[in-house]
């Protein structure tokens, strides 16, 4: 089962394997607190691609659409594949830091993988 959640909020069992999906580590949590198992850079939106998002609900659609392109040219479907696959039997959860919880890449990556499993 995969999971989101903001890596703001307190780290639990239930999360199994947390993955950080963010290009950068996010501002006054250290490792400890985190408690990041992988950090996935490269599973995050390309910089372009976020700052034209910039969380803006108005563009979600075109931000999904362009993630999942992108994460479909990265090179990592096959990592991708694996770790959708892993969720089926072990609990995953992507943290992400943005304050917008419904709008954001940890969202759109566990459509993608949803689908993928």
């Amino acid at each position: 089962m995969i999971r989101i959640k903001r890596v703001y909020d307190e780290p639990s069992a239930r999360d199994g394997m947390r993955i950080l999906v963010d290009r950068v580590w996010p501002r006054g949590i250290s490792k400890e607190r985190a408690r990041i198992v992988q950090w996935r850079k490269d599973l995050a939106p390309s910089n372009s691609l976020r700052k034209w998002f910039g969380h803006d609900p108005a563009k979600w659609a075109g931000f999904r659409e362009r993630y999942r392109k992108e994460l479909t040219e990265s090179g990592e479907i096959d990592a991708l594949r694996e770790l959708a696959k892993r969720s089926r039997h072990d609990a995953i959860t992507l943290i992400y830091s943005a304050a917008e919880e419904q709008h954001n890449q940890a969202v759109a990556l566990k459509e993608f993988l949803d689908e993928l499993a």
